[in-house]
This record gives structure tokens, C-alpha cells and sequence, in this order.
């Protein structure tokens, strides 16, 4: 959910996706290459995300992602979901 929210923004190559994460969350959320790029892979195989490789600013070679109308459809249930958790927690949180 958190990567392809990320993606929602604007497309990222995988180090501006963990970048981004670690700099809106205060480093609270630190994503690991060997969790990101696993992740990618899945997201694009369910349709989710494209990739097209293009020129970073400093002119090295990467793979963009951005989310396809299926992967926004998807954030959108993700983001159903959680908040449907979170209020869950918040009431047992709140009966604690």
C-alpha cells in the first residue's frame, strides 16, 4: 500500500521509492532492497505497477514504476482496508 501510494505521486525508481518512505516517515520506515525490489516484481507481475527505464537526474540508468489503473484501484482497496483496521484497533485500543 505504502509504495504504491508513493507511486501515486510521481513515478520513482526503487532508491527514490525507499527514499521518499524514509523521508515522509522520519525514518520511522526504513525499506530494505531486499524487501523493495521483491515487492516491485509481484506488483508487476498482478498488473499493478509498469516500468520503463529512463535517465535519473545525475544521468544514470534506472527503472521507473508508476501505478497502472489497476494498481490505483488496488490503493484504493488497501486503503479501504487499513482504514477499516485502524478502527478496529482504535476501539479495542480504546476499551483497553
Amino acid at each position: 500500500m505504502l509504495v504504491l501510494k508513493t507511486l501515486s505521486i510521481e513515478p520513482m525508481h526503487g532508491y527514490g521509492i525507499a527514499l521518499h518512505l524514509r523521508q515522509v516517515t522520519n525514518d520511522a520506515l526504513q525499506v530494505e532492497e531486499g524487501s523493495l525490489y521483491p515487492a516491485l516484481y509481484r506488483m508487476r507481475q498482478k498488473g499493478w505497477i509498469k516500468a520503463e527505464w529512463r535517465q535519473t537526474p545525475k544521468g544514470q540508468r534506472a527503472r521507473y514504476y508508476a501505478p497502472t489503473a489497476t494498481g490505483r484501484r488496488q490503493l484504493g482497496l488497501e486503503q479501504a482496508g487499513f482504514a477499516q483496521a485502524l478502527q478496529a484497533i482504535e476501539l479495542v485500543m480504546g476499551h483497553a
